[in-house]
């Protein structure tokens, strides 16, 4: 039985970027998975159920997941199902870049609470429900991890991934110069690099 990769993009992105990965996985099967949901337990839903279905038929998968897919992963509890985990720029600290968002847009919690919903104008929403799940939900993950993150990465410091790799025993290796979204020349090159050093399944 042929071996699957389940690659899981990141915000913006699509099931389409999955093609980058089959000639790193020339033994294996590689599918995108175009998730609609925004929101960790309504997209955690999309995976699981989707996870599920693709492991009943073909067993363990071997995961790839960009930026806020990987986050979404996380709460997906796919990680009896997943044999190997490839992160690439994950978001780990949920709290701290809402909490950020929400300096940045000068709201306070009292008025997150209040109005549930806050548009900033900046284009991101700030959501009270979003923010209770994400205090109430913290990172559960048991599956062999494998860490991409770049140096310059705006969106999560350095600190918050390397606790989340001691936290659950993953591997980190960090791209000098690199960024947060991994898509130039050099970039890609590195990633593809990393996949086949660390790959061990």
């Amino acid at each position: 039985m042929q071996n699957v990769v389940l690659y899981v993009h990141g915000r913006g992105g699509s099931a389409a970027e999955a093609a980058h990965y089959a000639p790193l996985f020339p033994d294996c099967e590689v599918l995108g998975l175009d998730y609609r949901s925004s929101t960790p337990w309504e997209a955690g839903e999309e995976i699981r159920e989707a996870v599920d279905a693709l492991g009943k038929r073909r067993g363990k998968i071997l995961l790839i997941a960009n930026s806020i897919g990987a986050f979404f992963c996380m709460h997906a509890g796919i990680d009896a199902w997943t044999n190997e985990a490839f992160f690439i720029s994950p978001v780990v600290d949920m709290e701290s870049l809402i909490v950020g968002m929400m300096r940045q847009a000068g709201v306070c919690e009292a008025q997150l609470q209040s109005r549930g919903v806050i548009e900033t104008s900046f284009g991101e929403t700030l959501s009270w429900e979003y923010l209770c799940y994400v205090r109430s939900h913290p990172l559960r993950w048991s599956a062999p991890t494998h860490v991409l993150y770049g140096e310059n990465d705006a969106l999560t410091p350095i600190e918050a991934v390397r606790a989340f790799a001691k936290a659950h025993g993953a591997s980190l290796t960090v791209m000098e110069g690199g960024e947060h979204w991994f898509h130039t020349e050099a970039q890609m090159r590195f990633l593809d690099d990393w996949i086949r050093s660390v790959r061990t399944r």
